[in-house]
């Protein structure tokens, strides 16, 4: 576990531009059970988390097509929130950061941290926009 006060900063980048925190397995199924497309960022203290990943997602929302939903988890802090997350992300490997895209409850789109290391969050945000073109409406 990160003490609160190193993550605060880094849950808040995303909080802060329309994200949902999810902190518990519950909320996770709650969330994944609304109709339509939704993004899990799932957010990590690295340092892909913070010079790819998370700014990927900023630039990547301001595409014209977007997620109905917005949530994130973080690694290493809300354990069971991740999990369940991750679970619903099968069958890729835990990794983290990540980026999903759901529709429906289904996952249709995931961006791993082999695809989000050493590439540039331009990049990771055009990889988004192509799967919010193809699925978001």
């Amino acid at each position: 576990m990160y003490p609160a006060e190193i993550v605060k900063p880094m849950k808040e980048e995303l909080t802060t531009i329309g994200f949902e925190e999810l902190m518990s397995s519950e909320s996770v199924e709650a969330a994944l059970s609304k109709p339509g497309t939704a993004l899990v960022v799932v957010n990590s203290v690295c340092g892909c988390a913070a010079a790819n990943a998370r700014p990927a997602v900023r630039i990547s929302l301001a595409h014209d097509k977007t997620p109905d939903h917005l949530f994130t988890v973080f690694a290493g802090v809300d354990r069971d929130a991740t999990d369940t997350a991750r679970a619903k992300m099968m069958p890729f490997p835990p990794s983290s950061p990540s980026l999903a895209l759901f529709k429906d409850g289904e996952l249709v789109h995931m961006i791993e941290r082999h695809h989000i290391e050493g590439r540039t969050a331009q990049l990771i945000a055009d990889n988004l926009t192509e799967a919010f073109n193809e699925f978001c409406s």
